[in-house]
This record gives C-alpha cells, sequence and structure tokens, in this order.
C-alpha cells in the first residue's frame, strides 16, 4: 500500500494553543513523536495529519491530546514531558498522562513539585490514602524527595502540627559512637540529604525557627526510642538500614492523627553481614495489614539524569542473573 493509498487521520488543534508550545522548538518535540511511532505525521499550521497503522495513529492522537490539555494548564511542555506521556500511554494503563503530569503537591519560589511518572502519582495517591505508605525503589525515583514534598503540604494545611524525618545513622560499617566530632557534627551528614530537600521546599530563613520550634524536627533512629508521635508526619528515609528490630520499633512509634512514610532501597544495604534488613522483611509482615501500602518504583520512575535509569536498569538484570541469597544486593553508593 502506497503512502497515498493510507487512510489518513486529521487533528485540528484549538487556536489557542500555540504550535510552538505544541511541537516544541525547532520541531524537537514533533521529532520525539515521529521517532516513537509507526505513523507518519506531517504539521500545516494548526492542523496535523497522521497517517500508519490505525492503532499508532490513535496512540498519537491520544498523545497530543493529552500534551495540549497539560499545555491548557499553563505548564510548558518539554522533552521529558512528551517522553513520560509517550511511556504512560505505552503502558495502556486507566490513568491519563496529562492528569500525572500536572497534578501540583506544592508550589514554592516559582517552582513547582509534582509526580514525574505513573508510580510517582500511585505512590502520591497511596500517601493521601492511607497511614502508613512504604516506598521502595532505586536512588534517584523521588520516593524521598515525593514524601517530603507531601509533609510540607500536610504541615502548611495543618492536617499535622510537626514534621519528624529520620534515618538510621548506620553506614558503610559506621557507627555514630566511633565518628569523630559533637553529636551534631556526626549525625549531620547522615540527615544532610533531608536538609537540601527541605531548602527546595521551603523559604530558607524559616527553616531555623521552624527547627528551632521542633515543628521539624531532623533526627537519627535511635532518638525514636520510647516515644509516642502524635498529629506527625513523620518519614524514615534509608530504611533498607534498619533491623527488622528497629523497624518494628519505629512503625510503633505511630500516634493519634499521624501519618508514616518509609522509603528505602533494598538494593543499597549498607548493614553488617548477618543483619536483615528490615524493610526486606516487612512487606511479609504486613503486606495483608489494612490502612498500609507497599509501592514499588523501579529504573523507569528515575527523574535524574536519563543515564541514571540506564544505570539502575543494568544493575538490575546483573543482579537477577546471580544466584539469590539472603541480603546478597550490597552495592555501592
Amino acid at each position: 500500500m502506497t503512502e497515498t493509498d493510507t487512510p489518513q487521520h486529521i487533528i485540528v488543534v484549538p487556536a489557542s494553543v500555540p504550535m510552538v508550545s505544541l511541537l516544541g522548538p525547532r520541531d524537537e518535540h514533533l521529532a520525539l513523536i515521529e521517532q516513537a511511532f509507526e505513523a507518519d505525521v506531517h504539521v500545516r499550521g494548526n492542523q496535523v495529519t497522521l497517517r500508519g497503522e490505525p492503532a499508532e495513529v490513535a496512540l498519537v492522537e491520544r498523545l497530543l491530546d493529552e500534551l495540549v490539555t497539560i499545555i491548557r494548564t499553563g505548564q510548558g511542555i518539554t522533552p521529558e514531558t512528551v517522553e513520560r506521556a509517550i511511556g504512560m500511554l505505552r503502558q495502556e494503563t486507566s490513568e491519563r498522562p496529562a492528569d500525572v503530569l500536572s497534578m501540583n503537591i506544592l508550589s514554592n519560589r516559582g517552582r513547582t513539585i509534582r509526580p514525574k511518572t505513573l508510580n510517582q502519582k500511585r505512590y502520591v495517591d497511596a500517601i493521601d490514602k492511607h497511614t502508613i505508605v512504604f516506598g521502595i525503589g532505586p536512588a534517584g525515583t523521588g520516593k524521598t524527595y515525593l514524601a517530603m514534598a507531601k509533609a510540607v503540604q500536610a504541615l502548611q494545611s495543618k492536617n499535622v502540627n510537626r514534621i519528624i524525618l529520620t534515618r538510621p545513622a548506620v553506614e558503610a560499617g559506621e557507627r555514630l559512637g566511633f565518628l569523630p566530632g559533637t553529636l551534631s557534627e556526626k549525625i549531620d551528614p547522615y540527615l544532610r540529604p533531608l536538609y537540601d530537600a527541605l531548602h527546595d521546599m521551603l523559604d530558607p530563613e524559616t527553616i531555623p525557627k521552624l527547627l528551632a520550634a521542633g515543628t521539624i524536627e531532623v533526627a537519627p533512629l535511635a532518638y525514636m526510642r520510647g516515644r509516642t508521635l502524635n498529629d506527625a508526619f513523620i518519614i524514615l528515609d534509608e530504611a533498607q538500614n534498619t533491623s527488622p528490630e528497629q523497624m518494628k520499633m519505629f512503625l510503633t512509634r505511630l500516634g493519634f492523627g499521624s501519618k508514616i512514610v518509609v522509603t528505602g532501597d533494598v538494593t543499597q544495604v549498607d548493614l553488617p553481614n548477618g543483619i536483615k534488613s528490615g524493610l526486606r522483611v516487612v512487606e511479609g509482615i504486613l503486606d495483608d495489614v489494612k490502612d498500609i501500602s507497599f509501592n514499588r518504583l523501579t529504573s523507569s520512575d528515575v527523574v535524574r539524569h536519563r543515564l541514571v535509569g540506564h544505570i539502575v536498569a543494568a544493575y538490575d538484570d546483573y543482579e537477577a542473573r546471580r544466584e539469590p541469597g539472603p541480603d546478597r544486593a550490597r552495592t555501592t553508593r
């Protein structure tokens, strides 16, 4: 069948949508669309003509509709937006890419924090719907960052009175008692990533005041023992480095009016040999308990440099080829 014999489908983009926003500078977005689909795409003015297999043409039409919807929300379109929308459409899920990519969690100083993948949106939705949520996945998937954004959102909307951020202070075989310096100097390197995220989400001058008032608390996991945490949004980061006993201790700190989010990467366990990871075993214990949600993110959810996703996927393939064994995955940071 020649091109002239191939059925064509014509889409008219609304005049209110700038074609340069839809197609990208120098037609960069259009090039991505042509690479991703087995369809010919021709643009003249605000009219888009599609030729190709009906299924592919239908997907391109859906993609253009999603991109137009995103543009109408006032959000700019980037090549990353186009690629992520294409990926979601290929997954054939019920969720619309426009709903995922235009969902606002938090805005600060002109910057908006939102999920960038389908799994990230499902993770954020789970935080809204459940009291205890686990976010498990590799580095760069936004599991901690999105949890922090939801915590700040909950504080600003007065759903909680305080935010508590904690991590186990055991990494690369080092324990606090053997590290030099004051207590603050010892724990600061472990908690620095949490401070960095806070600075993205709040005005920097307000953070010391919130810390001094106890509205935001950043502390090692050991400081949680013996406490009951009411009216708080509590995040346990790097949870793969907890023992099963520490995980139980932490989860039972839950008080009234509180929410817990636990994040970690089970492929980066830094515990000494012979100690099981609490994050590895907890799902088998709590999987059937209501109001607890386990969410997994993968290399496809990495939102750092695109090469990071390829690195994570390559390591996943490598680990899958190895003989299984307890806590065998011990990759280097």
